[in-house]
C-alpha cells in the first residue's frame, strides 16, 4: 500500500514541476507578502501592518507557517522578504514558492497513505471477489486524492496552500476512524488555527466526539445512555483543544491584541458573493433578482431608477451591493440558513453516529450547508465537499454516485480561476483525464450495483443526470469561443461567469439534497452493507 501511495506522489510532483513557469494569481504576491511580514517585522505588528492590500488574514499558526518557510526562503532571494517589494516575483521567488508547495503536500501524502489502510477489505463492500492491482479501493482513492484535479489547478497554478491544510482534516479524520480520538481533535484544532474555514465542519467534530467519545455506551435502539457521560473524557477534549487555541492566540492576547487579529479573520465588508459567485444558492438568489428587475422594468412595474442599480451584482468586483426587487441579504441571514440547513444532518448523527463514515457523511454536508448559503464564499471552497465525499465514493455506491456529480461540475466551476487562453489547452486536458479516471474508478469499485437504463448513459448515473454532465460541454464551448466569436465581451462582460456558476449551481444543490436525502434514509443501526 505505501509503495505505490508514494510512486503516485512521485508522479504528480514532476507534473507539478511542469507547472512551475505557469499562470499565477494575486494570491501569489498575497503569500510572499505574508513571508516579508513574518520575517521582517517583529510578532506585534504582524496583524497590524498594511503596507500591501494583502494584509495578513490568516489565523496565527498559518502565520508562523509562513515565518518557517522565510527561513528558508531566505537562501533563495532575501529581496523577496522585504515588505516594500511589492509584486516582486524573481525567478527564484517563483521557484521557492512553488516548491513550497509541492514540499508541504506530503503531509497530504502521508494523510492518504494513513486513511487507505483503514479501509475495509474490498469484498465487505463489493459483492464480487476481492480485488488487485490498480482497481482496489485503496489505490483508487490515493489517485483521486494526491492527483485531485482542483488541488493540482489551485495550488500549483492559481496558487495556495490547500494540499496542505487538506492533509492536516484528512489525518484528523483518519486518527478518529483509528479510535486515536484525542489525537483526532488536536490535529482539527490545529486545523482550525491555520485557516479558520474549516470551522464550517467543527459541528460534525464536536457532535460527533461529544456522542461517541464523551457518552460511552448506548441503549439497545441505539439512544444515547446518558449516565454513561464521562466528564474525564469530556475534560480531557476541552483541554487540549483549548491548549492549542492557547497556543496559537495566546501571544496576541498577551500583546491585547485579539480585537486587532479576529477584525482581519472576520471581515464583513466584501459583500454576499465573490467577484465570480460560487455555485451556490445566492448565484441563483441573484439571478431571480436580475431576471424579476428586468422584468419588471420591461413591463413599467418598477420605477425607472431601479435601471441604475440593476448591473451592480454582476460587475465582477468584491464589494457589496443591495438587490433591488428581492430582499437583501445581511450576514446573519445567511448564518441562520447555514445552521439551519446543518441541524437535521447533525441531529441524526448524534442519533445514529453510524461509525466513521457516518461522521464523514454529516462533516460533507455541514461543508455543503456552509457552501451553498455562506457569506462571501469562494469558489474554491467546493473542495471542502468534494475531499472527504472521495473518502466515501470508494466504499458506498450511493455515495459514489453523489460524487461523480459533485466531482465533474465542482471541478468544472473552478474554470474560471484560470482564464489566460495559455492555461486553457492544460485545465482542459486535467480535467478530462482526473473526471475520465474517476467514472472509470467508481465503475470498477460498484460494478456489482450499477443499473441498467433503456436511454444512454454514464456509468452509476441515470440518463437526466447523463445529460446535466454532457451540457457542461457547450456550456464550456459558449463561455470559452462562442460569446467572444458574437463580440459579446465588452457589453455582457460577466455573461460567462454568470451562465457558469449558475449552471454548476443546479448540481452542487441537486448533490446537496441527493446526500442528505441518502443520510437521512439510513436510519437505525449502520449496516455496512453496498449502499
Amino acid at each position: 500500500m505505501a509503495a505505490y501511495v508514494w510512486v503516485v506522489v512521485a508522479c504528480i510532483s514532476a507534473v507539478k514541476c511542469l507547472l512551475i513557469p505557469a499562470y499565477r494569481s494575486t494570491d501569489f504576491e498575497v503569500h510572499r507578502n505574508w513571508l516579508a511580514i513574518t520575517h521582517s517585522l517583529p510578532v506585534s505588528k504582524w496583524y497590524y501592518e498594511d503596507t500591501s492590500e494583502w494584509t495578513l488574514d490568516y489565523p496565527p499558526f498559518f502565520a508562523w507557517f509562513e515565518w518557517l518557510l522565510s527561513k528558508v526562503a531566505v537562501h533563495f532571494d532575501p529581496e523577496m522578504l522585504k515588505v516594500s517589494n511589492l509584486n516582486y516575483a524573481s525567478p527564484a521567488t517563483i521557484l521557492f514558492q512553488r516548491l513550497s508547495v509541492i514540499f508541504t503536500d506530503l503531509v497530504l501524502a502521508y494523510a492518504v497513505k494513513e486513511f487507505c489502510l483503514t479501509l475495509p477489505k474490498p469484498s465487505s463492500y463489493r459483492r464480487e471477489g476481492v480485488v488487485g492491482g490498480w482497481t482496489e479501493p485503496s489505490f483508487t482513492l490515493a489517485i483521486l486524492l494526491i492527483c485531485n484535479f482542483g488541488l493540482l489547478i489551485i495550488d500549483h497554478i492559481h496558487f495556495q496552500y490547500n494540499g496542505f491544510l487538506f492533509g492536516l482534516m484528512l489525518l484528523s479524520i483518519t486518527r478518529i476512524c483509528q479510535d486515536r480520538t484525542l489525537e483526532g481533535a488536536v490535529w482539527f484544532a490545529a486545523l482550525l488555527n491555520f485557516k479558520h474555514i474549516y470551522v464550517y465542519v467543527a459541528p460534525a467534530y464536536f457532535v460527533y466526539l461529544l456522542r461517541t467519545y464523551c457518552f460511552t455506551a448506548s441503549n439497545q435502539d441505539g439512544g444515547v445512555r446518558w449516565r454513561s457521560f464521562s466528564i474525564i473524557r469530556f475534560l480531557a477534549l476541552g483541554v487540549l483543544v483549548v491548549a492549542v487555541c492557547a497556543l496559537s492566540f495566546g501571544p496576541f492576547i498577551l500583546m491585547d491584541q485579539l480585537p486587532q487579529v479576529l477584525s482581519r479573520l472576520f471581515p464583513f465588508k466584501r459583500g454576499l458573493c465573490h467577484a465570480y459567485w460560487a455555485p451556490n444558492f445566492w448565484a441563483l438568489y441573484n439571478v431571480a433578482d436580475k431576471t424579476v428587475t428586468l422584468a419588471g422594468l420591461k413591463l413599467g412595474l418598477l420605477p425607472a431608477d431601479f435601471a441604475t442599480k440593476q448591473a451592480a451584482m454582476t460587475g465582477g468586483l468584491v464589494q457589496e451591493f443591495q438587490h433591488t426587487a428581492l430582499p437583501s441579504v445581511p450576514p446573519i441571514a445567511t448564518f441562520v440558513l447555514t445552521g439551519v440547513t446543518m441541524l437535521p444532518a447533525l441531529l441524526h448523527l448524534w442519533r445514529y453516529p453510524g461509525g466513521p463514515k457516518g461522521f464523514i457523511r454529516c462533516l460533507t454536508l455541514c461543508a455543503f450547508s456552509s457552501f451553498i448559503f455562506g457569506w462571501h464564499v469562494h469558489e474554491k471552497a467546493i473542495l471542502l465537499m468534494i475531499i472527504p465525499l472521495s473518502l466515501l465514493a470508494v466504499q458506498s455506491f450511493k455515495d459514489a454516485q453523489v460524487f461523480l456529480i459533485l466531482s465533474t461540475v465542482g471541478h468544472f466551476s473552478l474554470f474560471p480561476l484560470l482564464f489566460s487562453a495559455a492555461e486553457t489547452p492544460i485545465k482542459v486536458a486535467l480535467m478530462i483525464a482526473y473526471t475520465s479516471f474517476t467514472f472509470v474508478a467508481m465503475e470498477t469499485c460498484h460494478r456489482s450495483l450499477v443499473v441498467s437504463y433503456s436511454l444512454p448513459h454514464f456509468s452509476l448515473l441515470n440518463p437526466v443526470e447523463t445529460l446535466y454532465i454532457v451540457g457542461l460541454v457547450p456550456l464550456f464551448l459558449y463561455c470559452e469561443l462562442v460569446h467572444y466569436a458574437l463580440g459579446l465581451s465588452q457589453k455582457l462582460a460577466f455573461l460567462p461567469l454568470l451562465l457558469m456558476s449558475v449552471y454548476c449551481s443546479v448540481g452542487v444543490l441537486y448533490s446537496w439534497l441527493c446526500l442528505y436525502w441518502n443520510t437521512l434514509k439510513r436510519g437505525g443501526v449502520n449496516k455496512n452493507k453496498q449502499e
